[in-house]
């Protein structure tokens, strides 16, 4: 819950930046950077010398770079440049639907009745958080954008709960964001990606604060320190149990939006983003227990598989 609040200010702050000139893929990549220039210290520290296990898990660590940071990061931050925070993050918390499905294919863990039901309570909430009902406008590119950004949020469970490689969870995230950082800048040098930044005072609607304020927050606080703890969970919850906790950060991107950004939702949006998150529920409680996974009850008070 730590981390779902720590990532839910992103978007908010994000969205303040991409307003005053910067553009998406320029405030992902310094968001990165500054991630990683955080970690920077504590990796090296937890590694001691140990170059041979990042070596060793290369591929692990730029999977996890490319797919759940720089692509999860990337898509999401276009679509909140084109639609509110709210929605945009309640289409890609589908992602639970998207790893269920995924575990069916690769496993053979075919869903429940209950987990089907969830699924499609989750649909109709998404036609009814889009407006389509009461007929507003549908912006498809935002929308295409978040969906992406769901398929990198999914990777980022999957990926993060895998304690099988034995890769500590902090030198994952550290090697990660170092990948998605150098994959940006040379996407942006080669010009695949935009780059637009502003030194212009980015204005929210508590008030105004220099660029840098934002950039920082949103490198520190939604970067480093969440997905650090984000990992840490994933990795005590196991990826089912991660991403039904991490729907807490929907309400906290919510708060932030209407504070920071003054994007309150409609009764009916209201109504739509209840279904999602209900149906999401419905969804992890269809699910199995896979054979030594803790309980979700003592999982989500703090405690491991053996009641610490």
């Amino acid at each position: 819950m730590t981390s779902a609040t720590a990532f839910g200010t992103s978007g908010a702050l994000a969205r303040g930046l991409i307003d005053a000139g910067w553009s998406p893929s320029a405030a992902v990549t310094v968001r990165i950077l500054v991630a990683a220039a955080v970690l920077a210290v504590p990796v090296l520290l937890t590694l001691r010398g140990r170059w041979g296990l990042v070596v060793e898990h290369a591929r692990l660590v730029t999977l996890y770079g490319i797919g759940a940071v720089a692509a999860a990061q990337l898509c999401y931050f276009q679509a909140v440049a084109r639609m509110d925070v709210g929605m945009a993050l309640l289409i890609e918390y589908t992602a639970p639907v998207a790893i269920v499905g995924w575990l069916w294919l690769r496993r053979g863990e075919r869903p429940s009745r209950l987990t089907i039901a969830g699924a499609m309570v989750a649909a109709v909430g998404l036609v009814l958080v889009l407006d389509l009902v009461a007929g507003g406008s549908l912006d498809v590119i935002g929308v295409l954008w978040a969906l992406a950004a769901m398929v990198g949020i999914a990777s980022y469970f999957l990926l993060s709960a895998d304690d099988s490689s034995g890769v500590p969870p902090l030198v994952l995230v550290g090697g990660g964001l170092v990948v998605a950082g150098i994959g940006l800048v040379l996407a942006a040098v080669v010009g695949i990606l935009p780059w637009t930044s502003s030194t212009d005072d980015v204005v929210y609607a508590v008030g105004t604060v220099p660029w840098w304020v934002p950039l920082l927050a949103i490198g520190v606080i939604a970067g480093a320190f969440a997905y650090m703890t984000g990992v840490a969970a994933a990795r005590r919850l196991g990826s089912r149990l991660a991403s039904f906790v991490a729907l807490t950060e929907v309400l906290a991107a919510l708060v932030f939006a209407a504070i920071l950004l003054d994007q309150v939702p409609s009764p009916l949006q209201v109504l739509g983003a209840l279904a999602v998150v209900g149906g999401v529920v419905l969804v992890k409680l269809g699910e199995p227990r896979p054979a030594g996974e803790p309980e979700a009850m003592p999982a989500v008070a703090g405690l491991d598989a053996d009641g610490r």
